[in-house]
């Protein structure tokens, strides 16, 4: 399947690793410049070594997310080196570990700046040439604490919530000008991410991180944690033309894992 990425220019936030280094990987696979932006240069640089060729070139970028200021300059330099933003795919980390009660409001604050306004701005940024160009899509990945709210990832939960309300949102103001806007869900993916859950709770729990990783993949239907390139399959074809029917969408990817309809 033609997936229409070919010279398209995709950038991927938190691409220095895990789900981003696999979605950028994916997407410069099926012919798209990607601009690799990670608040690591080191590994946001090694990721694009490793997809670069010469039909679809890719671009390292440091970025730190909660620096506002930044976005004009980044932009612009991705605009400069691959051209206008036609994909925009928005990862951000997660915050640390916590229940919902009793939290500072300064920790509240410090992980909206970080993981919500970010998002919202560097869409607001490339949206306008996107409308220009009559093409666009906005992927933003969250977490299954959008759809099942997972214990003790208080924060989490709430503030990647507020972005599907805001996705959903954008999906149909800008659906008139050929841009889709989607949220994807992952379940239990093999990232460095579900590492530090995993030992986290084995830590609080007193158990063996080897125990906490079998209970996990006990409680999904498939049997297993997912792989980076599943989930970064699904994200490719959201953001290709074969998906243009497709906007203001939950997708899950998660081996079954979400019991809610």
């Amino acid at each position: 399947m033609n997936l229409g990425l070919q010279g398209k220019t995709a950038l991927v936030l938190g691409g220095g690793g895990g789900l981003g280094r696999a979605i950028a990987t994916t997407l410069s696979a099926e012919g798209a410049k990607v601009a690799v932006a990670d608040i690591d240069l080191a590994a946001a640089e090694r990721a694009a070594q490793e997809i670069q060729s010469e039909s679809a070139p890719s671009f390292a970028i440091a970025w730190d997310l909660a620096d506002l200021s930044a976005i004009e300059k980044n932009v612009s330099a991705i605009e400069n080196r691959l051209g206008p933003v036609d994909v925009l795919v928005n990862i951000t980390g997660g915050p640390p570990p916590t229940p919902a009660f009793g939290q500072d409001p300064g920790l509240w604050s410090k992980n909206f700046q970080a993981m919500v306004l970010p998002v919202i701005a560097i869409t607001d940024r490339v949206l306008p040439g996107m409308k220009s160009r009559h093409w666009g899509r906005i992927i933003t990945s969250t977490s299954s604490g959008v759809v099942a709210p997972i214990p003790n990832l208080g924060i989490s939960n709430a503030l990647r919530l507020s972005l599907v309300g805001w996705s959903k949102t954008l999906s149909r103001e800008v659906a008139r000008d050929g841009i889709t806007a989607n949220i994807v869900v992952p379940g239990r993916i093999a990232t460095d991410r579900i590492r530090f859950l995993d030992e986290a709770k084995a830590k609080r729990e007193g158990r063996t991180v080897e125990a906490v990783s079998a209970e996990s993949t006990g409680s999904i239907p498939l049997g297993r944690y997912g792989n980076p390139e599943e989930y970064a399959d699904t994200v490719a074809f959201l953001a290709s033309t074969r998906a243009s029917y497709i906007t203001g969408s939950i997708i899950r990817i998660d081996g079954g894992l979400i019991a809610g309809v």
